[in-house]
């Protein structure tokens, strides 16, 4: 490893660690000097990739400089999703189910929201973009851009919505879901090949109507995102 990306084997090593549950919350990390001898690198590696670990909420450091484990489902934010999705790599039969269901869930929950407050706040230059992002979306053929056109759709979505939080929430999902696009195509093509439905929150949004706009939503995602659930509960009963 190059001196740069030492810290980050050790921040990666430990994490694995304890999103896998081998290092169970409440267990005591060893010391610097024992984690620097058994990963074969230096002090100054192992106390930096800690730093990471703790600003992460995976550890604590407790009265007397103890390491401990943290339960990560209490304490971690929204940036951890994306290694949660893909523990294992990036192909579709190692994607965790359970953090899919838990992202398409969050979509259904809040999509419809933040159509609603993008057709109370959004402007016409807005309402612009997202039309456009339709039309892109209904031009592409290709699966995985259709995914990319959807987020693109959803992306102007909500800077429409003028809100800080539903746009935190959806950097972190979207770079979540990105890495996975191929993975997803399958399940998502149900949702992706409706362009009519996109254009419908489109011009509910333009039209000003936010009821509209929180419906034509809902009825965007909410077919899809049922069958998707059911999907993966079935294809979780075949692995």
């Amino acid at each position: 490893m190059t001196r740069q990306s030492i810290p980050e084997g050790v921040f990666e090593q430990i994490m694995s660690d304890v999103l896998s549950g081998e290092m169970a919350p409440g267990e005591l990390l060893p010391s610097e000097r024992r984690l620097a001898e058994v990963l074969g690198v230096s002090r100054p590696a192992v106390r930096e990739a800690l730093k990471r670990l703790i600003a992460a909420g995976l550890v604590e450091v407790r009265q007397g400089d103890a390491t401990t484990v943290r339960d990560y489902r209490r304490h971690a934010g929204l940036d951890l999703l994306p290694r949660l999705l893909l523990r294992g790599g990036d192909r579709a039969d190692e994607l965790d189910l359970e953090v899919v269901r838990s992202i398409l869930e969050t979509r259904l929950h809040n999509g419809p929201k933040v159509a609603e407050l993008a057709a109370e706040r959004g402007s016409p230059d807005a309402a612009g973009l997202i039309d456009g992002a339709v039309g892109a979306l209904a031009a592409e053929e290709d699966p995985v851009e259709r995914q990319r056109a959807a987020l693109t759709f959803w992306d102007h979505v909500v800077d429409a919505a003028d809100s800080i939080v539903f746009r935190l929430m959806f950097n972190t999902l979207r770079a979540t879901y990105e890495p996975a696009l191929p993975a997803l195509a399958t399940v998502m093509a149900a949702e992706v090949s409706h362009p009519e439905r996109y254009r419908e929150v489109a011009r509910m949004i333009a039209a000003g109507d936010p009821a509209g706009a929180k419906r034509a939503a809902t009825e965007l995602l909410e077919p899809a995102t049922h069958g998707l659930l059911t999907a993966l509960s079935d294809w979780d009963e075949l692995r």
